[in-house]
């Protein structure tokens, strides 16, 4: 597996390519993210977003038709992707697949598990692939998402970090914004945001 990112737009959001097996995924395309993603792929085969918000997915809709491929996105943000009251310009986005909670995926034996770890918006999840989890705006180094937003939960937050304290395996985190960490790393805090939230 072979990981590509680039910070996109203010808010340096981290785009990602992960390529297994000679398949591109696209991760959470946000803002300007188009011409560097047709330029680092030779066979994309998907669009995944980790939650809705738009610094995360403004390049959707223009990459589905550029490339001519599927958008993945949680269930409970598609209603994110039709416009922003924080981004008026939004370009809207239609997914091709509205991913239930925790669903798995198989591309020709290359399985991408989506879970479920809403708080930070209704739908926000992570994306396992091998042995890496992109956590978008759920887990960062260190922090986690917030969840003063519309639609954010300070309760699915804490509910969420008990969840993730439960995992048993170890993998490295790619977050939305910032550098890598690691499951185990980030379960030592959680306790700490379950008792400040």
């Amino acid at each position: 597996m072979k990981i590509k990112v680039k910070a996109m737009g203010e808010y340096q959001t981290n785009c990602y390519i992960v390529t297994v097996q000679g398949k591109d995924f696209i991760i959470d395309p946000g803002i300007g993210a188009t011409e560097w993603v047709v330029q680092n792929v030779t066979n994309p085969v998907a669009i995944l977003n980790t939650h809705g918000h738009f610094d995360h997915v403004w390049s959707n809709a223009e990459l589905q038709k550029k490339l001519k491929i599927p958008l993945y996105t949680p269930k409970e943000d598609v209603m994110l992707l039709a416009g922003s009251s924080w981004s008026p310009d939004l370009p809207p986005s239609k997914p091709d697949v509205e991913v239930e909670p925790n669903q798995e995926f198989d591309f020709d034996g290359i399985k991408i598990k989506f879970r479920h770890f809403p708080g930070h918006t209704p739908g926000c999840s992570t994306i396992e692939i091998e042995d890496a989890m992109f956590s978008g705006d759920f887990i960062f180094e260190r922090s986690i998402g917030r969840t003063d937003f519309p639609y954010s939960s300070p309760q699915q937050m804490r509910e969420s970090l008990k969840e993730f304290k439960k995992i048993t395996y170890d993998k490295t985190i790619y977050p939305g914004h910032g550098g890598t960490t690691t499951i185990r790393q980030e379960q030592q805090y959680s306790d700490y945001w379950i008792a400040n939230l």
